[in-house]
């Protein structure tokens, strides 16, 4: 095909893939961003290395176990199994990008349904026996997580615990259960994480079946289509996401399609504004003339052409999933079986007005810095993928 697609808007090309992550490396508040994130998925994915009741290994009668992979769940084998694939596939230059993510991704979901499907963690555990076995001289030797509280450990075999200020037992001091407060911040990553990535993840795709098909086909599809945008723009997503969590027991898996639900008509309007004006475009009609499929004219030669501001509200878009995740956990509507940044922060003011400083810090601190970085990211996209910025280059 001799006709070729506008350079400045193409992300598949090299070169300016190449000119964007210099770009955004050039600022220093990008890179800041980027370090605290890395940070947040570097703690999730070893969050059960770091904070753990469980020994790692330990010796009882003279012989050893591992009580620690005993107790891995699903989710723990799964990140693991990520990462691992991650750092062996990502370095792979000699393959696209876009091969490489898809190879991740798939590695990453069959990682996922046999971690569900073999492994098998106890259903009742007992936090405080390694404590009491320790105290009675059974445990002969044994290597512990460098904070060696779970986040379900309540300490109920200690008296006193519950609500205490940050102490060399306990550096971030314990919440209103008597569970350590820096073992629910290390775990609280992963819901900070998934819930911006997978909610805007779903918001994105969605803004893209719905925005390219309304930009090419235009028309009737259109004026539908806008309609649409305007109906779920028009409703408050946090009045939306209480009336769904008020009608339903509240999980993470349903906060997150809630959020995507809610979010994708700004997606599906840049998008439509960037097929309006590519599909006329000469490269457009050079591939609908050499009789190629609809979903090669969409999905290889426009989309790649036109994904640029969408991948910019995508970075505001994970901001905002997790901030209002952390609202609806602090109004006590959020998530019921663990312990988001937002429900600890809740947690910070007790019964009869006391306010417990070190849970309103630690929480909120994590809170605006990750929601912080993502804007500094997005700030740096948008004006990389600025062609008026970058002409000088």
């Amino acid at each position: 095909m001799s006709e070729r697609a506008p350079a400045r808007a193409n992300l598949t090309g090299g070169g300016l893939a190449r000119r964007v992550i210099r770009r955004v490396g050039a600022r220093w508040g990008a890179r800041l961003g980027l370090a605290w994130i890395g940070a947040l998925a570097a703690l999730a994915v070893a969050s059960p290395l770091i904070a753990n009741s469980h020994p790692f290994l330990m010796r009882v009668d003279g012989s050893w176990s591992s009580p620690w992979l005993a107790h891995l769940r699903p989710q723990d084998v799964a990140l693991f199994a990520s990462a691992a694939a991650a750092a062996v596939i990502l370095p792979l230059g000699r393959f696209g990008l876009g091969a490489r993510l898809v190879a991740l991704a798939g590695v990453s979901a069959l990682a996922s349904i046999l971690a569900v499907t073999l492994v098998t963690p106890p259903e009742a555990v007992v936090y405080s026996r390694y404590r009491e076995m320790a105290e009675a001289g059974k445990i002969e030797a044994a290597y512990r997580a460098p904070v060696p509280y779970s986040p379900a450990d309540n300490l109920r075999d200690q008296s006193g615990v519950r609500l205490e200020p940050p102490s060399l037992a306990h550096p971030m001091g314990t919440v209103s259960d008597g569970a350590d407060l820096f073992a629910h911040m290390i775990y609280g990553t992963r819901i900070a994480l998934s819930i911006g990535f997978v909610a805007t993840g779903i918001a994105v795709l969605i803004g893209i079946l719905i925005g390219g098909a309304m930009g090419y086909f235009a028309g009737l599809l259109d004026l539908f289509g806008m309609r649409l945008v305007e109906i779920f723009k028009s409703v408050p997503p946090l009045y939306l996401m209480l009336i769904f969590v008020a009608a339903f027991e509240a999980n993470l898996y349903m906060l997150m399609v809630i959020i995507g639900l809610t979010s994708w008509g700004e997606h599906a309007l840049f998008l439509r504004g960037e097929f309006l004006r590519l599909r006329h475009q000469d490269f457009v009609s050079a591939a609908r003339a050499s009789g190629l499929p609809l979903r090669s004219v969409l999905f290889r030669h426009m989309l790649p052409n036109g994904i640029a501001p969408v991948l910019v509200t995508a970075s505001f878009g994970v901001a905002n999933a997790v901030l209002a995740e952390s609202v609806l956990s602090f109004l006590q509507i959020g998530l019921v079986e663990v312990k988001s940044w937002g429900k600890l922060l809740s947690e910070a003011l007790g019964v009869g007005g006391t306010f417990y400083w070190w849970i309103a810090l630690y929480p909120g601190l994590a809170i605006f810095l990750t929601v912080f970085s993502y804007v500094l990211v997005g700030e740096a996209l948008r004006d990389a993928l600025d062609p008026r910025i970058g002409a000088g280059e």
